[in-house]
């Protein structure tokens, strides 16, 4: 099978949204980790002769924990998210969602489903008295697993 990279244009990265149980959540800033990865096992074998190899086998199947990164607001669902883990309601806390990424025309051009994620991490933004920005909060989504939709 030939593969043709050069078919299309590329997609700017600049216009997605993230989904939460089918609602759409704040807008974030910045969204990363989507990734999944096929761990790889070593196997060190001595062959007759005496010579050592190394195989390398395919192993368990890992998904990226996803980072969302957005302006601090008056809106606490985040923060209550995690709270809902904090206080060891992991079953509640588990969700289903989707990064979308758009088009400049605003059409959806790729989708990336998460299945059973649930905040593992938040952490508030960093306070500097000379800083001319806005405040950033993040929340670490640790996720069952990531198809694309």
């Amino acid at each position: 099978m030939a593969l043709d990279f050069m078919s299309g244009d590329a997609a700017t990265s600049h216009i997605y949204q993230v989904e939460c149980d089918g609602i759409t959540l704040a807008q974030f800033q910045e969204v990363s980790g989507i990734s999944v990865e096929r761990q790889v096992i070593e196997h060190r074998a001595t062959l007759p002769g005496g010579q050592e190899v190394i195989k390398k086998e395919p192993g368990p199947i890992k998904f990226g924990d996803i980072t969302l990164k957005r302006g601090v607001t008056d809106d606490d669902q985040l923060y209550e998210w995690i709270d809902q883990v904090v206080k060891g309601d992991i079953t509640s806390a588990r969700r289903n969602g989707s990064i979308v990424q758009y088009d400049t025309m605003f059409a959806e051009i790729k989708r990336w489903n998460f299945i059973n994620g649930w905040p593992s991490k938040w952490e508030a933004p960093s306070f500097k008295a000379n800083a001319n920005e806005i405040s950033v909060e993040s929340v670490t989504l640790t996720v069952e697993a990531i198809e694309k939709g």
